[in-house]
């Protein structure tokens, strides 16, 4: 039964008479806190999707093109499936690194971001995060990955050191010179070396191979990538391959990808692989060649298609790979 509004009123009134809270009063108290819990929750909200944007979350093919190398490492290092702890470490390190490079990469093109067509929405671009936000959640986010490296032996710990310089120093060599994509490539593909050491407690010649594949293969692929913007890179003096290239850009793509299956092989005559690993290679070596269709008109739209691409290139070495291990060659 509902409190008739008389016996309400005459509380309230007593209420007051007491100085204690009335019962509007308090309803209007609880009114206040739950308006502004929704506002605190909608700004968490907004502020949570514009990290997820900064951090390139809600696109995860850097992530991909950054986990297939080291995934081909811990393979290659463990002759098979590695232990499930370092595997852990390295996948979330991957995803914690390749988000803290994306903040680094926006702050150190904070001053070019705007007067680029695909970039200028970005948020430190835009102004929707500020620069010492940038910073404390690079801060945050390379923490944590060291965090779960201590986890891991004194060798890797030794290497990550590296890993982290060339991840927070890559985005600033685009002002100096024109090959980052190189750069580029030897970050992507420290953790192979770090797989290895995590693994086997070693660094052998077999690691510097496929660490050499990863460089070709990044210098392809974020040629590509660079293809897209060319034109407007030229304008604000943003360096890369593809303004280095010139018309030269497409064959060049292609030589770096003949150069990622090479040493790909290599290694594999090296580990003593057998035919999947190989047929793998085979299927990797003809989507490289429907990569060279795509991008025949230099067209920047299929530019970014084909480097969108990459990412079933790098899995189809995997795939060769895993499934190379699983029958035991």
């Amino acid at each position: 039964m509902k409190p008739q509004p008389r016996l309400l009123k005459r509380k309230d009134e007593r209420a007051k008479r007491a100085g204690l809270p009335t019962r509007r009063a308090a309803l209007e108290h609880v009114s206040l806190a739950s308006r502004l819990l929704r506002l605190r929750s909608a700004i968490f909200s907004q502020r949570l999707h514009e990290y997820i944007l900064l951090t390139r979350l809600n696109r995860p093919i850097g992530i991909l093109l950054l986990l297939w190398p080291t995934l081909w490492g811990l393979w290659f290092a463990a002759g098979g499936l590695p232990g499930w702890h370092v595997l852990f470490v390295f996948v979330a390190g991957v995803v914690l690194m390749r988000s803290a490079g994306c903040v680094v990469n926006d702050y150190a093109d904070r001053g070019f971001d705007p007067h680029v067509e695909r970039t200028r929405a970005r948020p430190i671009a835009a102004g929707r995060v500020s620069v010492r936000e940038a910073l404390l959640l690079f801060a945050v986010l390379a923490l944590i990955a060291f965090a779960l490296v201590l986890t891991l032996n004194r060798l890797t710990i030794a290497l990550s050191f590296a890993g982290a310089f060339l991840a927070a120093s890559y985005p600033f060599l685009k002002r100096y010179t024109h090959l980052p994509q190189f750069y580029l490539g030897m970050a992507f593909g420290w953790g192979i070396p770090m797989a290895f050491a995590a693994q086997t407690g070693t660094v052998p010649g077999l690691a510097w191979i496929l660490f050499a594949a990863n460089v070709c293969w990044s210098v392809a692929y974020d040629t590509a990538y660079a293809m897209v913007d060319r034109e407007d890179d030229l304008k604000v003096g943003v360096k890369s391959t593809a303004i280095l290239f010139g018309r030269a850009d497409r064959a060049m793509i292609g030589l770096f990808h003949a150069g990622t299956l090479l040493l790909l092989v290599a290694a594999g005559v090296v580990a003593g692989f057998g035919l999947l690993y190989y047929l793998g290679l085979i299927a990797a070596a003809l989507h490289a060649g429907y990569q060279q269709w795509l991008i025949r008109g230099r067209d920047p739209a299929a530019c970014f298609r084909t480097f969108l691409s990459n990412n079933v290139f790098g899995a189809m070495v995997f795939a060769g790979l895993v499934l190379d291990r699983l029958t035991g060659g």
